[in-house]
């Protein structure tokens, strides 16, 4: 039974941004684990869960395995985007991302450990970095996002 809770966390915190753990509570619950805050606040720890930052300044629930680097700080995310990226724009489910030469690979890596939305996954070049979103309208809104740290 806790291998299964275990595996529905996991997945749970995957496809919703869970800032608290009365929020997990409540997604197990209606998931049908009846479960306590105590379960909660151990399987928390037994799955080493980490809270990273969001891309719009909240907090949610990762895998630390998952986490990376995630203990880059959303300032640190600013200033490295904020030096090297030119410019963002996106076709279909795809988001370009310009970057000065020799920097895109940079710019990704701090992309790649924030936590987005409907990121699908990303590809690093030397100058460039594209991000390929689940839909064209999460391509348009994480491109409006990515265009607020840009230096102009």
């Amino acid at each position: 039974m806790k291998n299964t809770r275990h595996a529905k966390i996991l997945e749970l915190i995957a496809k919703q941004s869970i800032e608290r753990q009365e929020e997990l509570l409540n997604y197990l619950r209606d998931s049908g684990y009846n479960v306590t805050q105590a379960t909660v606040s151990r399987d928390i720890r037994e799955l080493r869960l980490v809270k990273a930052a969001t891309g719009d300044g909240h907090y949610r629930y990762v895998s630390s395995k998952n986490a990376g680097k995630s203990a880059h700080t959303p300032n640190r995310f600013e200033t490295i985007f904020r030096e090297s990226v030119l410019k963002a724009d996106y076709a279909g489910h795809t988001v370009l991302v310009k970057c000065y030469t020799g920097m895109a690979n940079a710019a990704c890596e701090v992309f790649d450990a924030m936590v987005w939305n409907d990121v699908v996954g990303t590809l690093s070049g030397d100058d460039t970095f594209f991000v390929l979103m689940r839909t064209e309208q999460a391509a348009k809104v994480i491109t409006e996002e990515i265009q607020k740290y840009i230096a102009h």
